[in-house]
């Protein structure tokens, strides 16, 4: 049997391979909890092994991000640092390899004063947007991943002692990675190739309109654009570099029309926003746009998400996940949208990517908006997948098709 060290090893080789593909002389950029030191140290081990120039490390502490927002003043988080936005620029454009360990506990900043979390989270948005290109263009390799905390995992397994919480955490992370397996990069390779065949059929058939209905209430209609591109696991960088933007991922997306979105919609799993839990959400859409919300819990940070710009009450993803997938057959709310996203359908509010239309990556952002693509200083996804979950795809003559039947693919 595979002990601990041996899948983590797994694990940072297959996120430095097949994640983010580092190459030859090129410089890996890493945000890393110091709680998670070991598994950045074996990235870079592995990094270095495979050619790179550098290894650049952006450490981070979920105690000392509190002891801030506890202790310092509002004006404070009103502004964010241009040298941060530089100093990741200057290794975008020597094709820097981004790698994102995620692991803050969901409820960290609930006693947190809700001001200055929207302070810093616009302050943020607004230097950090001009980059923001580098990774939704794909125009450098990246990827997103999951380490366990403590204080995530108390969050998750909250009957279980700590030890045992990170213990069982760190099990489900590696099960949803394929890394407790003898090859985990072939068993990805395998499982890219399921999800391209999905791609494949959908961007041949073009679809116009997608219809989704469930138990929960959920009647929602989304336009799709012209040329529109379903993408699924795998991209490449402007180096030629294929990578794997997140793991785990399950899902199959695209992007909407701006303006064609109608109906309700209904959330299936909490929302972790800036580190606070919003939990039972209800979207009514007209023509595109949000014009009716409620949350049962976290309306306030709702209200937060909303109000950091007006193009944020409209869709920029739309992603097909089926309900039988590794994730979600653990039945594990992780409370981390890395995780539950890829256990269920979602869609995003805010900024959609450009990849995901033809000839994307080379429009001018006046020339996006034209074809109905939403930008936004925000990208926030959210669950709706359920075991009932039927969506039809409706083709530009009117013929109908089912794409999911009882929460899963019918194609």
């Amino acid at each position: 049997m595979m002990n601990f060290e041996q899948k983590l090893e797994n694990y940072a080789e297959l996120v430095i391979k097949k994640g983010v593909n580092v190459q030859k002389g090129q410089p890996v950029m890493i945000a890393c909890p110091i709680e998670s030191y070991e598994l950045g140290y074996l990235m870079a081990k592995k990094a270095y092994d495979c050619g790179a120039s550098d290894v650049v490390f952006n450490w981070y502490d979920d105690a000392l991000g509190l002891l801030r927002y506890e202790k310092a003043p509002l004006e404070s988080f009103q502004e964010f640092p241009e040298w941060i936005k530089i100093r990741q620029e200057y290794y975008f454009k020597k094709n820097g390899a981004v790698i994102s360990i995620t692991s803050s506990d969901p409820t960290l900043l609930e006693s947190v004063d809700p001001e200055k979390i929207q302070a810093s989270n616009i302050a943020q948005s607004k230097v950090m947007k001009p980059i923001m290109k580098y990774t939704m263009n794909d125009m450098n390799a990246w990827c997103v991943v999951g380490a366990a905390s403590k204080g995530w995992a108390k969050c998750v397994f909250p009957d279980l002692e700590p030890e045992e919480a990170v213990e069982k955490l760190w099990d489900a992370i590696f099960y949803t990675t394929r890394c407790d397996q003898e090859d985990p990069i072939g068993a990805w390779d395998e499982h890219v190739a399921t999800m391209d065949r999905h791609a494949r059929f959908l961007n041949e058939k073009q679809f116009k309109y997608l219809h989704y209905k469930n138990s929960l209430g959920t009647d929602l209609t989304i336009e799709l654009p012209k040329n529109h591109k379903f993408l699924s696991a795998g991209s490449t960088s402007d180096i030629g570099a294929e990578f794997i933007a997140n793991m785990p991922t399950e899902e199959v997306f695209t992007l909407p029309k701006k303006d064609g979105v109608n109906g309700v919609v209904y959330s299936s799993k909490p929302l972790n926003y800036g580190g606070n839990l919003i939990d039972g959400m209800r979207f009514v859409f007209r023509d595109g746009k949000v014009v009716e919300y409620s949350a049962e819990k976290g309306q306030q940070y709702l209200d937060q998400m909303f109000s950091v710009d007006e193009n944020g009450k409209y869709l920029g993803e739309v992603a097909l996940v089926p309900y039988d997938s590794p994730i979600s057959n653990l039945d594990i709310v992780f409370m981390n949208t890395l995780f539950d996203e890829n256990a269920s359908c979602h869609l995003a509010f805010g900024k959609a990517y450009p990849t995901c239309l033809e000839g994307g990556t080379r429009l001018t952002d006046e020339e996006l908006e034209e074809k109905g693509v939403n930008d936004s200083l925000i990208h926030e996804d959210f669950m709706i997948g359920t075991e009932d979950l039927s969506i039809i795809g409706e083709l530009e003559n009117g013929e109908k098709l089912e794409l999911f039947k009882d929460g899963n693919f019918a194609i």
